[in-house]
Parts: C-alpha cells; structure tokens; sequence
C-alpha cells in the first residue's frame, strides 16, 4: 500500500497547534489596502481558528502530516 500523502496546498495554507487546532490566515490583505480601512486591515491581521464545520474536512487533507 503507498503512504498517504498529505495535500500540498492544505500544508501551505493551514498551520496546526500542539492542542490539535488547525490556524489559518485571513485573505484581502495582500494589495489593494489603499481603500481599505485601517480597522479592516487590523482585523484581517494573524491567524484564526478554523470553523467547526470545516475542521474535519481540512484534517483529512492534512492527514499525513498529523
């Protein structure tokens, strides 16, 4: 049977915590910020938690690498 490998773009895209929590970074802050707000550009800042609905979606393309 051939190892199972994780998905390359999840790997670029997700960071997982040493509790199991899978981060990701928000988008819309890449070019274009002239029109956009400092308070928006504040907010879009970091890493946020993944929704519930989706964590186990998003596991299973980062399954090789847990």
């Amino acid at each position: 049977m051939p190892k199972m490998k994780s998905n390359s773009s999840a790997k670029k895209r997700f960071k997982v915590t040493g509790s199991g929590k899978i981060l990701f970074h928000h988008a819309f802050k890449n070019h274009i910020l002239t029109k956009k707000s400092k308070k928006q550009k504040r907010r879009l800042t970091g890493f946020s938690e993944i929704a519930d609905v989706d964590h186990v979606r998003v596991e299973r393309l980062l399954i090789a690498g847990l």
